[in-house]
């Protein structure tokens, strides 16, 4: 199969149940988004990061495949065949286990944090940003027309972004810096 497929020539892409829609459409900008942010934790782990964070960050970038899947299937098309693009309160919770996990490690906030610190932190903090980004383009979509998982997933992971953020500063003995 060629990479190229010249099908969005005309400006127009396909969701999973063959609908055409454009590519404008805040649905695909939505996945765009989500996308943007799979890449970000890509360079956060091409930065590098202890194994553990790593291991964290790789199931992230398949989680945001599903997510890009579930937003890309508004039809749920995919979603009973395709067990690895469902989002579930599981996954959720997860996230919230990191969280708490990141923040036994370190001091608790009385201020406001800039974001920056060493390299792989500020890709975290920028993920952050990013992911705060797509979770507002995805409740534009409306929370009736998204599967229910995807929205506290995108809004917990905003968190745990923060959190690793956070820690990677801490673990490089990097101070995080106060507004």
């Amino acid at each position: 199969m060629a990479l190229y497929t010249r099908t969005g020539d005309a400006g127009q892409t396909s969701l999973y149940d063959g609908t055409r829609v454009s590519k404008a459409d805040p649905r695909i900008d939505a996945v765009g988004h989500v996308d943007e942010l799979n890449a970000l934790v890509g360079i956060v782990r091409a930065i590098g990061v202890d194994a553990g964070i790593d291991e964290w960050l790789a199931q992230i970038q398949r989680d945001l495949f599903a997510v890009g899947a579930r937003l890309a299937d508004p039809a749920e098309r995919i979603a009973a065949r395709v067990e690895k693009a469902a989002m579930t309160q599981d996954d959720v919770a997860r996230l919230e286990r990191w969280i708490d996990e990141a923040e036994s490690a370190l001091t608790p906030l009385r201020h406001f944090v800039l974001p920056g610190g060493c390299p792989a932190a500020a890709a975290l903090h920028h993920a952050r940003t990013v992911c705060r980004r797509a979770e507002r383009q995805v409740v534009a979509l409306g929370v009736d027309t998204v599967a229910p998982g995807v929205i506290p997933y995108l809004n917990r992971l905003s968190d745990l972004l923060f959190a690793l953020a956070r820690l990677v500063n801490h673990r490089a003995g990097v101070a995080d810096l106060q507004w």
